[in-house]
């Protein structure tokens, strides 16, 4: 049984105690019944004449109730009222729980009278649960409550809403939301309660900003719920909404949305430029107005940084809602050198973040933006965070984040956001650091490989392209030489090995150091690749025994197309292993590709290579490419070609810009493959700077042919020459006629260089030896390396060729 203080009676049409339902009766002051209500007899079943004047514990208690219920009149009286519940009898006999509540009646010259209105008990109990939960709702409810009339007043809020509004409850009563909150977000929640007010659809868990105009830097957002109140005829009597505070939940939520933003954006590249920008990109506006992200110079190079953070820093990257920030930042690319005693250098030096707030003012700001703290003060900065960039235990740099636009400053858990950022961040430049590192190495090693100055030969003019595939692999296998032969000829190389990456350039350098050895043999184009093929071979064999340690550095394959070209007769021997043929364009425009035996792939070993011979037109070009250019996904073979052809042909462009063309119209920006292109345009020496005589092989030769040779030399203002090519004639002349039959062949050609060619029947190969002082002969070959230049021996079909280069005078033209 419960008791408490008398409550004033409720009319309400819900209230189980109101008179037009509840059960009424008077006692007077003995307990007698003197009045009884028709709602008693039809919820007890006694009639009036049955109980008035009778004693209310004899017909309506059970004996085994009236002890207590005798104590509950005495507290009653006591009191001077009284509810509760209470056992009763109905006139059936049968007994029933009923809530009554006592009011003492008093008239002048009268003893007391007792008021008692009843009702069923489950009535009474779910009546007062839900009165005691709507006092509970604005009394000590968690869960903001306010109600508005239509006009949307205020009639009555709770506790925990005008404890988010910084008053009480009565100063909110009959005022609006926006006396309490800031314009716009008072608009906001004002235009959602009366759409509920018009639809009467329910808003349920709406999140909405709610700054109060006390505060209005602080940024607040609350969860609402509201729904249209009627009365029991249907009339609106206005909207209600519950308010809960949910600013911590909502930084949460924006902090992990910025996490996963940031897992998804920072660290798409290997650049560690780019990286940097992402994290910029990342942080404004979300959490910043705009920030700044410094690297150690070492960093910024690809290089390994110092342990202690410390030195020079250059500006990565910067990003900005501010459009006059660049007169408070230094831009991109600066160099910076922190004071020692700045929050940047502690925050580098001891790997830990750095807030400083309540900056505002030139003075708060100096030890921050230095001798931009004028300007950045106008900006309206008022708060600074500085987080070291930290992977693997070393510094990288900082990212410096600034608030001036945004009113609220940054607070510990911002700081601890933006270290989280940094954290990740650091991972991805470090990568990007360390990729730089290697990829530069391997471009390094691969500038090193490739030829570097084109060298200017008699015999051709020419210009290249090399493009390696795309940055992930940074280097490739491919290559393209220009090797200067004797007689003014000269050697065009274009050769592939398969794969990408450090491996495959190592295996190309190796590739070409043996053709520019086999070349300077001068072989035949198909010596030259049958010798490749076995040092392929081997190379090959070698390293099946290095698998394990070195799995990648493997010699898989390669392709190779060797070209030789005569400026004197005009020819060209061709010879290709597994590789594109070249293409040629003659002076008239005409393109073809000339039929060459195929050949295999260099590393097969056993197989045969075949050399095709081209009589080319002064002025026609060769091009020399890999299978990268013709050759990618999605693209035509044939339409490769002809497109080829037709850049080839295009007249009126040098030579440089007909090699441009051809890879801006056959590559995409990033390609598939390596691709090397060289372009050669052919020269010829004409008669006026080709000399050749037949001289009969007997002892008169060397001085026909000193005599020869010095007609040429005056006719060819080359005087100063005459002497030691005297010498060098007359030996070589000399041995031709003493170990050789047959006729003996000079030629002098005036090329870059002088030189001097003997050919004779011969296959016996001269050796440069050192002669003992008592040695008759022995030092004519000795003589002739001292007085030119270069010497060398060729082999053709039937004979040799011993040649020379002097070079000439200065000033003289050709």
């Amino acid at each position: 049984m419960a008791d408490g203080a008398m409550t004033p009676v409720s009319e309400s049409p819900d209230d189980p105690f109101s008179l037009a339902r509840a059960a009424t009766m008077v006692l007077d002051h003995r307990g007698t019944v003197v009045g009884w209500g028709e709602q008693t007899t039809a919820l007890l079943g006694h009639r009036p004449e049955d109980v008035t004047g009778r004693p209310a514990a004899d017909v309506l208690l059970a004996p085994r109730d009236r002890a207590a219920v005798a104590e509950t009149a005495r507290t009653c009286v006591d009191d001077g009222g009284w509810f509760g519940v209470v056992p009763v009898l109905r006139g059936d006999g049968s007994r029933v729980h009923i809530g009554v509540r006592a009011r003492r009646v008093v008239r002048p010259d009268a003893p007391p009278e007792w008021f008692l209105v009843g009702a069923p008990a489950e009535d009474v109990v779910q009546w007062e649960t839900d009165r005691s939960v709507l006092d509970g709702l604005f009394r000590r409810s968690p869960i903001g409550l306010a109600v508005h009339a239509p006009d949307l007043s205020i009639l009555r809020v709770n506790k925990a809403v005008a404890a988010i509004g910084g008053i009480s409850a009565e100063q909110a009563v009959g005022r609006r939301t926006g006396d309490f909150l800031i314009t716009d977000d008072a608009d906001t929640v004002e235009g959602r309660l009366r759409e509920v007010l018009e639809t009467g659809r329910p808003m349920i868990f709406t999140e909405q900003p709610c700054r109060l105009r006390s505060a209005p830097a602080e940024e607040r957002f609350v969860s609402v719920s509201a729904f249209r109140t009627t009365d029991s005829a249907g009339r609106v009597l206005g909207v209600t909404q519950l308010v809960e505070d949910v600013t911590e939940r909502h930084r949460a939520r924006v902090r992990l949305a910025l996490l996963d933003e940031a897992g998804r954006r920072i660290g798409t590249s290997l650049d560690v430029d780019t990286t940097a920008r992402e994290l910029a990109d990342v942080l404004v506006p979300e959490l910043a107005d705009w920030v700044s992200v410094d690297l150690l110079e070492d960093v910024s190079r690809g290089e390994e940084p110092s342990q202690d953070g410390t030195g020079a820093v250059c500006r990565a990257a910067t990003v900005s809602v501010v459009a006059e920030v660049e007169e408070a930042l230094h831009p991109v690319g600066h160099r910076i050198v922190f004071p020692p005693d700045s929050p940047q250098a502690r925050c580098l030096a001891d790997k830990s973040p750095v807030l400083v707030q309540n900056g505002r003012g030139p003075a708060g700001l100096r030890a921050v933006a230095q001798e931009r703290a004028e300007r950045a003060a106008e900006l309206g900065v008022h708060s600074v965070m500085m987080v070291p960039l930290v992977a693997r235990g070393l510094v990288l740099g900082l990212v410096v984040l600034w608030r001036a636009r945004r009113p609220e400053p940054f607070e510990d858990d911002d700081l601890t956001l933006a270290a989280e950022f940094a954290a990740r961040a650091a991972v991805c430049i470090d990568n990007a650091r360390r990729y730089t590192r290697q990829h530069q190495a391997a471009l390094t090693l691969q500038c090193r490989l490739l030829p570097g100055e084109v060298p200017d030969l008699p015999a051709v003019e020419v210009a290249h392209r090399y493009i390696p595939a795309g940055a992930a692999e940074g280097v490739g296998g491919d290559w393209f030489d220009i090797i200067p032969l004797s007689g003014a000829r000269a050697a065009l190389v274009v050769g592939d090995v398969i794969g990408h990456g450090i491996d495959a350039a190592a295996t190309m350098g190796r590739l070409r150091t043996a053709v520019h050895t086999l070349a300077e043999l001068d072989l035949e184009p198909e010596e030259v690749l049958s010798h490749l093929d076995d040092l392929v071979h081997r190379l090959a064999a070698e390293q099946e025994v290095n698998t394990r340690d070195f799995p990648h550095d493997q010699v898989t394959g390669a392709s190779c197309l060797y070209t030789v070209y005569d400026p004197v007769s005009r020819r060209c021997s061709l010879a290709r292993a597994g590789h594109p043929p070249p293409a040629v364009v003659t002076p008239d425009g005409r393109v073809s590709l000339p039929d060459l035996p195929p050949g295999p792939p260099l590393g097969l070993g056993g197989l045969p290579f075949e050399a095709t011979e081209l009589e080319l037109p002064e002025g026609s070009l060769l091009a020399l490419f890999t299978n990268g250019l013709i050759q990618s996904p999605g693209n035509d073979v044939d339409s490769a070609l002809a497109e080829l052809g037709r850049q080839l042909a295009a007249p009126g462009r040098s030579l440089s810009d007909t090699a441009k063309a051809v890879v801006d119209a056959l590559l995409p920006a990033r390609p598939h493959d390596d691709v090397a292109l060289l372009l050669a345009r052919t020269r010829v020496l004409g008669p006026e700077r080709v000399a050749t005589w037949t001289l009969p092989g007997d002892e008169q030769a060397a001085a026909a042919a000193r005599r020869l040779m010095t007609e040429q030399l005056t006719k060819w203002g080359l005087e100063d020459l005459v002497f030691a090519t005297e010498l060098v004639v007359s030996e070589l002349v000399t041995n031709a006629y003493r170990y050789a039959s047959g006729r003996v062949t000079l030629r002098l050609i005036r090329g870059h260089s002088l030189i001097c060619e003997v050919t004779d029947t011969s296959n016996t190969s001269p050796h440069l030896r050192r002669a003992r002082s008592t040695d008759e002969g022995g030092r004519g070959l000795f003589l002739v390396a001292q007085l030119t230049e270069r010497w060398g021996t060729r082999y053709e079909r039937e004979g040799k060729t011993v040649w020379t280069e002097q070079p000439l005078p200065p000033g003289h033209r050709l």
